[in-house]
């Protein structure tokens, strides 16, 4: 039996949170949204996707507990919502993983921190990233999207700097025309809705970092 995890994701309501006591069945295929808001995306994933688990990190407090009221409510035992800041907590617990259980990380629309004061308030850090890369298995997905192309073309330099990712050959240069998910978030709607651009890229992990 594998060892159970005690990676404290900090701010979260409870003491600890083990990988293992998140879900019903911890055994299942781990998929992560980074910055899940009030919830919905990840609701309907779970729903429609009962083979994989699914986990929402959020830092507004209110949208996390919305989301797991809503979670509770339906009866997802393959969905969590916590609240953490990702890149103070997410690093560590990303290395206690169990081996090949994380398959994919999706971040959607992340808040724009437009001034250089509020870069490092930015979600994908350098040190997030290589967390990322490390707990990813080869061929796992990264999934990035925005509407906002000064928030995406960052987070894509940092991946292509990283040396841990590449982008499948068929997908178009330099952005993704489909979202490769089935589910698209309230945010993605309402940009498409207005006729305006969604800048995407989809990576698959293939090694360790450039150091």
């Amino acid at each position: 039996s594998s060892r159970r995890r005690h990676t404290r994701l900090q701010g979260d309501w409870s003491s600890d949170v083990c990988s293992s006591d998140l879900f019903a069945d911890p055994a299942r295929p781990l998929c992560l949204d980074i910055g899940s808001a009030r919830g919905r995306f990840l609701l309907a994933m779970a729903a429609l996707d009962g083979d994989h688990n699914h986990l929402g990190v959020e830092i507004r407090r209110p949208l996390v507990e919305a989301a797991e009221a809503d979670r509770q409510a339906a009866g997802l035992g393959n969905l969590r919502f916590l609240y953490c800041n990702a890149n103070v907590s997410l690093e560590a617990w990303l290395a206690d993983l169990p081996p090949g259980l994380l398959r994919r990380v999706s971040i959607q629309f992340p808040d724009p921190w437009f001034k250089t004061k509020h870069q490092k308030r930015r979600v994908l850090q350098p040190a997030l990233l290589l967390a990322i890369a490390a707990a990813l298995q080869p061929g796992a997905w990264l999934f990035l999207q925005s509407d906002v192309a000064a928030v995406i073309e960052p987070m894509v330099a940092l991946c292509e700097a990283s040396g841990c990712f590449e982008r499948p050959s068929e997908d178009r240069r330099p952005w993704r025309e489909s979202n490769p998910l089935p589910i698209a978030t309230e945010r993605e709607r309402h940009v498409l809705a207005q006729g305006l651009p969604v800048f995407r890229v989809l990576y698959r992990q293939i090694g360790r970092a450039h150091v």
